[in-house]
């Protein structure tokens, strides 16, 4: 890892538990309020879960079987690795409260389990949750990631996003008030986003207590609500080739602030769901292009930060 030009999750990790950790995902069988009629219908225009269900992921069997073959899979390779239960798909705070305690400990109860990630909305936490979470982060790692995608309102709607970003920005504060780590999520390039507009994200992010940030492109998935609308309007979106999305990045990351840990900038989506742009690159290989072009420019996250 190249410590000096950004702060990688890999390092966080090994600072924050002292040892080499995998995520395990985990489908609940979580649905959305987005999706069931509670917020919207439909989901957001972009959402198509399949994209990231590992194969062991299957909502048809128990939290511990999944989390169990889970480590099966990568425990061969690396016997010394401990793991995060990430429950992942769809919204895996909406539901009652003594629910959720019971599928997270029954996670929690996998030897070699060291920590859970929960992938939720801004608008689906409460007082009740929170106040168990602080306690569960008392006694195991526990990180709450938060789909926030835009800080743009107009962007929520239009992707049918289903909240606002003062929910977001809510949700973020009173999670990290409580002591428990905040992660967010933002997708680049989102219908009606220019890079002027993306690169207004880093200064209004860093001024909220998040400990994790995930970037990925945007990527026109098939069975998607978007893919229509791309298919019948292309010119209304700007899919970055890698280049473009590399000097995206850097200019992004230089400006926020240089304690935030970097999880990732890409998605990968599964061949036969991709519809565009298909870059034909694996995770690691762009990460490679982007430190080489930020050596070259010689600059480093935060570099452009005001919050230092």
């Amino acid at each position: 890892m190249d410590e000096s030009l950004y702060l990688d999750f890999p390092t966080f990790i090994r600072r924050r538990l002292g040892c080499r950790v995998q995520k395990i995902s985990v489908d609940a069988g979580f649905t959305c309020p987005n999706r069931d009629g509670m917020v919207g219908i439909g989901g957001c225009s972009f959402c198509n879960n399949r994209t990231f269900n590992p194969a062991y992921c299957d909502s048809a069997h128990p939290v511990r079987q999944q989390v169990e073959e889970g480590v099966r899979f990568f425990a061969h390779k690396y016997p010394e690795m401990k793991y995060l239960a990430y429950f992942q798909a769809y919204t895996n705070t909406y539901g009652e409260l003594s629910r959720l305690m019971s599928l997270y400990e029954e996670a929690l109860s996998v030897p070699g389990v060291v920590g859970l990630v929960v992938g939720t909305r801004p608008d689906c936490v409460d007082d009740d949750l929170l106040d168990y979470l602080e306690c569960l982060s008392k006694r195991t790692f526990v990180l709450v990631e938060y789909g926030i995608e835009s800080v743009n309102d107009a962007t929520l709607l239009r992707v049918n996003r289903g909240h606002t970003f003062a929910q977001s920005e809510e949700a973020v504060r009173e999670t990290a008030a409580r002591g428990i780590l905040v992660g967010a999520h933002m997708i680049l390039g989102l219908p009606g986003e220019d890079e002027a507009e993306i690169l207004r994200q880093p200064d209004v992010l860093s001024a909220l207590p998040l400990t994790i940030l995930k970037l990925h492109q945007l990527q026109i998935i098939r069975d998607t609500r978007m893919a229509l609308e791309y298919s019948s309007n292309p010119s209304a979106f700007h899919l970055y080739n890698v280049d473009e999305y590399i000097d995206l990045v850097v200019k992004y990351v230089e400006r926020l602030r240089p304690d935030i840990v970097l999880e990732r900038f890409v998605s990968s989506s599964p061949k036969e769901l991709l519809i565009a742009p298909d870059w034909k690159m694996k995770n690691y290989e762009y990460v490679e292009l982007l430190k080489k072009r930020m050596r070259e420019l010689g600059t480093w996250q935060g570099r452009l930060s005001p919050i230092l």
